[in-house]
């Protein structure tokens, strides 16, 4: 009897065992992404609709994305183990590789380099020299903005140093009253950015050169030990990011809607009714999917995220010739090295997306 219970007792203990098991192995793994910026909103498309969507939830991952204050301070969470992945820049990822030994690899190329100084459309400023004796705003004084800004200032006759004054506005609405205000003459900042800008009502004057327009820039990346020792998480963050770049194409305004509908907050403030706000929304995404689009044409036009040692050795030798970088590394460096890693991840039903822009599940 007592044998006979013990046998009991074990099974019990086993079947719960299992059941404990099996509901951890059930547990979504969780996943952090931060994005290098101080404002996220519906421009990241290929991060914010795989999550609204529940794509990643689908596979299993608990996925969480941040905005942080720069590349810089997203590179520096990814070492410490905070985060698991980060969108960052071009420039970061050489810089972190050539300067810090820091094994950083991108995953994925999904913009060029649309950055643009820009000032009010009514005032002096007609040309880069004009600056000379400006003050300029920046994100902060350690983006990749700021790095960019010194290179083309000195690109064009000035020195950074001593011909204008760099300052750190933040993003969004500060940066504008800067600008609007006086207390800035020119801003550096990235397109989307720059429409947000655009959105308030101002007039602004570009100034870029031509080939930042063919140079890859915002990129997803993450380190190398974590391709190598988890390869299909890597695979399956790569491949949602793509799959939500190809919605966005097919249908913005859809990525709008549910964009809104799960991220309320992000709606832009300060519009007089829903109409401007959807116009707004529109206007920004539009600009970051013209970057989009010029980042698949320079590699290929056929597979999203297709990152190349050939286009961040661009960016590479641009750091070189306005030093911002001593050396340079084998362009093979800087990109995931997976065999068809990028066939891979465009390997997915183009016409079911197709077919979810049209229908858009969101009210």
């Amino acid at each position: 009897m007592i044998g006979r219970f013990v046998k009991v007792f074990l099974r019990v203990g086993l079947i719960g065992a299992l059941a404990a098991s099996q509901a951890l192995a059930a547990a979504p793994r969780k996943v952090t992404i931060g994005v290098g910026t101080a404002v996220l909103n519906l421009t990241y498309p290929w991060l914010m609709m795989p999550v609204a969507l529940d794509w990643w939830k689908q596979q299993g991952l608990d996925v969480t994305v941040i905005p942080v204050s720069g590349s810089l301070q997203a590179t520096q969470l990814l070492v410490a183990g905070t985060l698991d992945f980060a969108e960052i820049n071009a420039s970061t990822i050489i810089q972190a590789n050539v300067t810090n030994n820091i094994p950083l690899r991108a995953i994925m190329e999904n913009t060029v380099l649309d950055w643009s100084l820009v000032t009010l459309a009514d005032n002096a400023i007609q040309k880069p020299a004009d600056f000379k004796g400006a003050t300029i705003g920046v994100l902060s004084l350690a983006s990749s903005g700021t790095a960019l800004l010194r290179a083309y200032l000195t690109a064009n006759g000035l020195d950074p140093e001593n011909d204008v004054q760099i300052v750190a506005t933040g993003a969004g609405g500060p940066a504008l009253q800067a600008l609007k205000s006086g207390r800035v003459q020119g801003l550096m900042f990235w397109s989307s950015m720059n429409t947000f800008f655009e959105n308030q009502g101002v007039k602004l004057r570009y100034f870029y050169p031509e080939e930042w327009r063919r140079m890859p820039d915002f990129s997803l990346a993450t380190l190398q030990s974590r391709i190598d020792s988890d390869p299909e998480l890597v695979k399956t963050i790569a491949l949602g990011a793509a799959r939500a770049s190809a919605l966005a194409m097919d249908s913005p305004d859809c990525v709008r809607r549910i964009h809104w509908a799960h991220f309320p907050d992000t709606r832009p403030s300060g519009a007089p009714d829903d109409a401007t706000a959807v116009a707004w929304d529109m206007n920004s995404l539009a600009a970051q999917m013209s970057s989009m689009k010029s980042s698949l044409s320079a590699n290929g036009g056929r597979l999203w995220g297709a990152t190349t040692p050939a286009g961040f050795d661009k960016v590479q030798q641009f750091m070189l010739q306005t030093k911002q970088i001593a050396t340079t590394l084998p362009p093979a460096t800087f990109v995931i090295s997976t065999p068809n890693f990028f066939e891979a991840i465009n390997d997915f039903d183009h016409e079911a997306i197709a077919k979810l822009a049209q229908s858009c599940p969101a009210p």
